[in-house]
């Protein structure tokens, strides 16, 4: 199976778990983003990897039309049924890599905690570099790894052993590099921790209590200086949360 079709597998079978989600629907998070755009209510804006909708659905609020597109045809059609009362937002099954637009079309384009999904992140960032307007604005936010390799290591195996549809965080430096080579300009950007529920966390995707089992041991026995970088909270043996390393950038064109 391909890494595409893993994706597309993972979404639709965790289709609704996305759209309640506390980490993808935390309304505090959204408004803080949408703070980070300045916006013209004739403006077009595009969210690519949509998700739950929870990007679009705010997007929606401050201009005239959104496009959300999602690799993922089931989540997409799910995710308009929840969101169909927003009659600005047009819902587009979409690669990211291969984005079915014209080239300058779009005014703001967004990404959130989707892009470690993307076999191939260079191609990402060129479709977004092509189909955004100049002076247009990009939101991306994703999970990204670390510049030590133990750390980066830990991270990349945890969220692999709870979602097979996960290909890679990149690093801060490694994001920078694609973005300069695509001629786009970051204006703003921030690493911040994102506190993560562990039992949320692991049963939007995993059934199994085994695998669960597992996965939570993977982290408890972990080394200590890496438990405590990534914030693990345990009582009594059993993980209660846990935080892993985000990045926001605001780039213009």
């Amino acid at each position: 199976m391909s890494k595409k079709d893993l994706v597309r597998k993972h979404f639709s079978e965790n289709k609704n778990a996305y759209i309640t989600s506390s980490t993808h629907g935390n309304k505090k998070d959204l408004l803080s983003l949408m703070n980070l755009l300045q916006f013209e209510s004739e403006m077009v804006a595009l969210d690519i990897a949509t998700g739950g909708g929870h990007v679009a659905k705010h997007l929606s609020n401050y201009v005239d039309h959104v496009i959300a597109t999602d690799l993922t045809e089931a989540m997409l059609e799910n995710t308009a049924k929840h969101l169909a009362e927003y009659d600005n937002i047009e819902f587009i099954v979409a690669d990211a890599e291969n984005l079915p637009f014209a080239t300058e079309q779009f005014d703001i384009i967004t990404c959130r905690i989707a892009a470690h999904h993307f076999p191939n992140p260079t191609k990402f960032i060129q479709e977004v570099t092509r189909t955004l307007k100049v002076g247009g604005q990009f939101l991306l936010i994703d999970n990204i790894g670390h510049e030590n390799k133990a750390y980066d290591t830990f991270v990349h195996t945890l969220e692999k052993m709870r979602d097979s549809s996960h290909v890679r965080s990149l690093k801060v430096s490694e994001w920078k590099d694609i973005l300069e080579k695509s001629g786009l300009t970051i204006t703003q950007d921030f690493s911040r921790k994102k506190q993560l529920p562990f039992t949320e966390w692991v049963e939007r995707t995993v059934k199994e209590r085994e695998k669960i089992t597992t996965i939570e041991n993977f982290i408890l026995h972990t080394d200590q200086a890496i438990k405590r970088y990534y914030e693990v909270i345990e009582v009594n043996g059993q993980i209660q949360s846990f935080a892993i390393d985000e990045w926001v950038a605001v780039i213009k064109k």
